[in-house]
């Protein structure tokens, strides 16, 4: 938080003037003739182990004594930074060291502390000398008020006090106690842009990231003042006109004033805009490979157009990242304008030098402190002594995102010394928590003592393995469920799941011990790997129903005893298809999924087939703004003329379907009024993220507008496009350490008078 304080390297000085002093002042023990030393005294100690002394003098019982040796026991003394006064007396053949130690810090506390964090600031205090158990050095004391006051200004607080009292204790030790009078933030008051006449000041200040003092402002705190805002802003104002061919424009100066009182801040910016060019051609000169046409495709700017930054920008960085698929890791790609003023002609150049091609010698992972290196490791496709390939690397960075373990992966690529032709990749990360767990307990009447806990890791034990386990003890819905997968278990990527179900459950006015339905299901998946992105899914389970004679039960459950038998039988196979080339999981911008799933129970007492289909895409916006759109579809059918099992059913409503109705309340209504879903379904989703005032390029916080329709019918149930129900509202996604959280709001559309609404859902877990 805080940058070193110099004293360390002040004291060394110290040290050496106040030696030199001390043998000045010495000058008996200088002209003292040489003799052997026959014992050494050490006194004045309170603190220090005499063997810390002893283990810094030159010399020992036994040795002959001479000044120099002298003078070196000075500086060493002194270089340990325990004594502030160190002398030595020679009585006969006895060196008496006599010291006078400096006391010891016993504490460090802060008064009227708000702004800053107590921990952080404590911890970068003791790595700068300061702390408790450390030496007292008062030239560090004040440099450290200094820094404390000098933080205070980045954050616009100008008017801030640091006042440092030293209290003397027992045992030659003090406590520290800086105590800040931190005052009020100075606000921007007045942000003015002087010189500008074809864009008006609003259109410059949009893009801003300070501004004046707003209703907002509270919160973003962005009219606090900060110089590298202010110049990062400017560099947005540089920006937006050059990417409107305004190549010449130039900020004249920049001012900043403070009031009187320190509570206000005014900043005006003088610019001087020039006028626009259009480009007239794009030439490429240097070395391009032979594959001049091949760069040439990838050139977004056009002749005719105004000159704009950054699509010249972005097509040097595609030329950059082309060379790098041809092994090219160090290829520079120069921008040079050549500006006809009189006509307001540009000519865009583009000089490129390719160097030298290299191949890489070895990755190394760093910061993963949980997750195995060989779970980071089976992501990559770029390998170790292979040509580099940017490709290849972009492509193992997206695989290690979408793994969800991390929340920043960044891959570095450094030049082996003395080699012309290797890399070395390193790939740094920065782990999230992948667990999730919940716990709950009640206490009723009817159900007397209840517990549940769910425990979800998706990377249990560092190994990319997800272990779950479920379990209820409640008298109306019990419940065992445990679930693993393993992505890689084969070398070659295949996967497999097993899944352990055990439910439950019975009325509450049900006087006998008879339960209402239960089911057992113990089921595995495969999942095959066929390309980079795509995954073709097999399974197979045994799932038992059994369903008693309840009061209250719904009819539809009666009815499926009645076609089925009170215990019943199914053993569906799974075939699904998956394509994901989304840039994250978690918090995808760009890219689209494509999932298929399909059911078919063959044999047993119960048959049927289910199908899903699910596709989303995301498109990445200006204004850090991503728009998302969801879309699925359901069909049951039941099989050897029995309608579909009420057990397969869909469900709709509530967060994942159509928001702002109550979840699972969409759909077919049992005459006994329970929700039990339908045999169809379809719903579609569309939100458009925003950024978080403030929170930069955080994006595991993002507040969203939404759009949802959709319904669930029977399986004799036609489609019918006025049965759908639709909402719309704002909603705030986070991802949280206990997983992805979503808070929605909402209001009904569509909807009819029977329909259940629950403007205010959440839900934890949930991905769109």
């Amino acid at each position: 938080m805080f940058p070193a304080f110099p004293g360390a390297r002040d004291r060394g000085a110290v040290v050496l003037i106040v030696a030199a002093a001390a043998a000045v002042a010495l000058p008996a023990a200088r002209a003292q003739e040489p003799f052997v030393i026959q014992d050494i005294r050490v006194e004045g100690l309170q603190r220090t182990d005499p063997g810390t002394v002893f283990a810094a003098l030159p010399f020992r019982i036994g040795d002959t004594y001479t000044p120099d040796k002298g003078s070196a026991a000075l500086r060493a003394l002194f270089a340990t930074g325990l004594f502030k006064d160190v002398r030595i007396e020679l009585e006969g053949r006895v060196a008496v060291i006599l010291v006078d130690e400096r006391a010891i810090i016993a504490n460090v506390s802060f008064v009227g502390l708000k702004e800053f964090d107590k921990e952080p600031l404590t911890k970068s205090l003791k790595d700068n000398g300061i702390g408790e158990g450390l030496p007292f050095d008062r030239a560090l004391i004040d440099r450290a008020e200094q820094e404390i006051k000098r933080q205070y200004l980045t954050r616009s607080l100008y008017g801030a006090e640091v006042t440092t009292t030293v209290t003397p204790i027992e045992r030659n030790r003090v406590n520290i106690t800086f105590t800040m009078t931190e005052g009020e933030a100075a606000r921007i008051a007045e942000i003015r842009i002087t010189g500008n006449e074809v864009f008006t000041e609003r259109q410059l200040r949009e893009s801003f990231e300070l501004a004046e003092t707003g209703w907002f402002s509270w919160y973003s705190k962005n009219d606090r003042y900060s110089r590298s805002k202010l110049n990062a802003d400017l560099e947005k104002l540089r920006a937006f006109y050059v990417n409107r061919g305004y190549l010449e424009f130039a900020i004249e100066s920049t001012q900043v004033t403070i009031s009187p009182d320190k509570q206000s801040i005014s900043v005006a910016i003088s610019v001087r805009e020039g006028q626009p060019y259009t480009v007239t051609a794009v030439r490429l000169e240097g070395d391009f490979l032979g594959k001049d046409e091949e760069f040439r495709s990838l050139v977004s700017i056009r002749p005719g157009q105004p000159y704009r930054g950054d699509a010249v920008t972005e097509t040097a960085k595609r030329f950059t990242e082309r060379f790098g698929l041809y092994g090219y890791a160090f290829a520079r790609v120069e921008q040079r304008p050549e500006i006809d003023r009189a006509n307001g002609q540009v000519v865009v150049v583009l000089q490129a030098s390719p160097e030298r091609r290299v191949y890489v010698r070895r990755i190394d992972v760093a910061g993963n402190t949980r997750t195995r290196d060989e779970v980071i490791r089976r992501e990559f496709r770029q390998l170790e002594s292979a040509w580099y390939d940017g490709a290849l690397i972009k492509l193992s960075k997206e695989r290690l995102d979408r793994l969800g373990f991390f929340t920043d992966i960044d891959i570095e690529t450094s030049e082996v010394p003395g080699v012309a032709d290797q890399v070395d990749l390193v790939v740094n990360l920065k782990e999230k928590p992948t667990g999730n767990l919940t716990i709950g307990a009640g206490y009723s009447n009817a159900e007397r003592f209840t517990f549940s806990a769910a425990v979800r890791q998706d990377n249990a034990f560092g190994s990319g393995n997800s272990l779950g386990i479920e379990i209820n003890t409640s008298r109306t819905n019990r419940a065992l469920v445990l679930s693993t997968f393993d992505p890689y278990w084969t070398v070659d990527g295949i996967s497999r799941g097993f899944e352990f179900i055990f439910r439950e459950g019975r009325a509450l006015n049900q006087l006998l011990d008879e339960y209402e339905s239960g089911n057992q299901r113990f089921g595995m998946t495969f999942g095959v790997p066929f390309s980079e992105f795509d995954t073709v899914f097999l399974g197979a389970a045994i799932d038992r129903q059994v369903i008693g004679t309840a009061i209250g039960i719904p009819l539809a459950y009666l009815n499926y005893r009645v076609l089925f038998g009170e215990k019943s039988l199914a053993f569906p196979l799974t075939l699904g298809w998956g394509r994901d080339r989304r840039d994250s999981v978690l918090v995808p911008t760009s890219g689209r999924l494509l999932r298929v799933n399909l059911e078919w129970s063959f044999a047993g007492d119960v048959r049927y087939t289910r199908s899903n289909l699910q596709y989303q895409e995301f498109w990445p916006l200006p204004l850090r703004l991503t728009l998302g759109l969801n879309t699925e579809i359901g069909i049951g059918r039941g099989l050897g003329g029995k309608p579909f099992p009420v057990f397969k059913n869909f469900y709709g409503g509530g967060l994942g379907t159509v928001r702002v109705f109550e979840q699972g309340s969409l759909g077919v209504i049992d005459p006994t009024g329970a929700y039990i879903g339908g045999a169809r379904r379809f719903n579609a989703n569309a939100e458009l993220y925003f950024p978080v005032p403030g929170t930069g390029n955080d994006k595991t916080l993002r507040i969203f507008a939404f759009a949802d329709t959709g319904n669930v019918w029977r399986e004799d149930e036609r489609f019918s496009a006025s049965s759908l129900r639709a909402s719309a509202g704002l909603g705030l996604s986070w991802i949280s350490p206990v997983g992805p959280l979503k808070l929605s709001w909402g209001t009904p559309l569509r909807v009819q008078r029977n329909d259940r609404i629950q403007r205010f859902q959440f839900q934890i877990g949930t991905a769109f």
